[in-house]
């Protein structure tokens, strides 16, 4: 393959990015400066500030560069398996390194960090919250959900226990946890009295 400067830009480009998640994981994200991704990638200072404006947008980027987190769902006919296929697959996600860590990190970032805020909602929250709002979405016009139930509550309501116990208490997330949160939000949603799901 032709060395290119686009391609050598490229490869200098998942240097950082592989150091900075490296880096990330030694240190922690508190630790973590763009002087020192600088030093261990062989990068001047300078180069990194050309491309992201903050540690916090480029650990931003470092992490999506990993492609784990394209959480799909699946489309089983059945929303309560796919619901949970799909929540099973992010609780793994946050329990491996280096996503889930630093991931954390990147949410405390945000909250004083209005760019990287706006970056991570555009870019990998709000792409995930459409998915799941879709997937509710053709549930309910396949009959498997109450066809009045608010969709984005519901989307809310099963993301909100799990960034609760991940943020706030910071216990860890488990396969059962998702079960009682599927059960106790299928109480409500169902179209017909039966409220448990096998």
């Amino acid at each position: 393959m032709t060395d290119t400067p686009h391609r050598r830009g490229a490869d200098r480009t998942e240097a950082i990015m592989r150091t900075t998640l490296e880096l990330g994981q030694e240190i922690g994200y508190a630790k973590l400066s763009i002087e020192a991704v600088a030093a261990r990638a062989g990068a001047s200072k300078q180069t990194i500030y050309r491309r992201w404006s903050s540690k916090g947008a480029l650990l931003l980027d470092s992490l999506l560069s990993l492609n784990e987190p394209g959480l799909d769902y699946p489309d089983t006919g059945d929303i309560v398996a796919d619901l949970r296929a799909q929540i099973r697959a992010a609780v793994d996600l946050l329990a491996t390194p280096p996503f889930g860590p630093l991931y954390k990190a990147l949410i405390s970032e945000a909250q004083h960090n209005p760019e990287v805020a706006a970056a991570l909602n555009e870019r990998f929250i709000t792409p995930q919250a459409d998915k799941t709002v879709a997937r509710l979405k053709a549930a309910r016009d396949q009959g498997q959900l109450s066809p009045g139930f608010d969709l984005d509550l519901a989307m809310a309501i099963l993301s909100g226990p799990l960034y609760f116990q991940l943020l706030i208490t910071q216990e860890q997330l488990t396969y059962e946890y998702v079960d009682r949160i599927l059960n106790a939000l299928f109480a409500g949603m169902r179209p017909s009295p039966r409220s448990s799901i096998s």
